[in-house]
């Protein structure tokens, strides 16, 4: 592994077969008084109590392949079943006639603590409201548990530049940056090349 010295008040150069994001972490540290309540009679949302990895990694990568999610597509078919077949992970669908359009993900396994792991919807979903009515029902759902008095989530330059001011105007409060550098996944076969326009690749 090349290891590249970080200019913290510079630029710094990496290989081209590196990305690298900017990621703000977020918190919400009570439920909101007052949210904007969105009826969606055309969705529903369901637990998936048993995975199908096929179904979960079609979903995941449609979700995420605009924005260069690549985590979960590196792991084994086990484990991958393993981290979603939790106790302390909370896994939903967001179905539309029956077919499967969003994804919800709650890791409850750090106690007080809820972390929105995973939260998005396929591309010809985003901006219809759909959004809106998801992230009242992560919100539901994390401060129904006892105990639990923090929700957070990351999101970075990779993502929608929809994503931040979204989570802002849900309640979460930025509070911590990193950056994160990683192998290009278009390069490694893991997601075509096309992917992610904004982000170009450069070999």
């Amino acid at each position: 592994m090349t290891t590249i010295p970080l200019s913290l008040d510079d630029y710094t150069e990496l290989p081209s077969d590196k990305i690298a994001t900017v990621v703000t972490y977020l918190e919400m540290r009570e439920k909101p008084q007052s949210r904007t309540l969105i009826e969606r009679d055309d969705l529903l949302l369901r637990k998936i109590e048993r995975v199908d990895i096929q179904d979960y990694s079609r979903l995941f990568r449609k979700i995420g392949e605009p924005w260069l999610w690549f985590g979960r597509l590196v792991m084994s078919d086990e484990d991958l079943t393993k981290v979603l077949n939790e106790e302390s992970r909370d896994l939903y669908f967001v179905m539309e006639n029956g077919v499967a359009i969003g994804l919800l993900e709650l890791d409850f396994s750090i106690g007080s603590e809820v972390e929105l792991a995973y939260f998005g919807f396929i591309p010809e979903q985003i901006g219809g409201g759909a959004g809106r009515w998801l992230m009242n029902h992560a919100i539901d759902l994390a401060f129904a548990r006892p105990g639990v008095d923090r929700l957070w989530v990351h999101t970075c330059t990779g993502d929608s530049a929809q994503a931040l001011p979204f989570y802002i105007r849900s309640g979460f409060v930025p509070y911590k940056r990193a950056i994160e550098v990683a192998d290009d996944p278009r390069l490694k076969g893991i997601l075509v090349v096309s992917s992610a326009p904004h982000i170009p690749v450069l070999a």
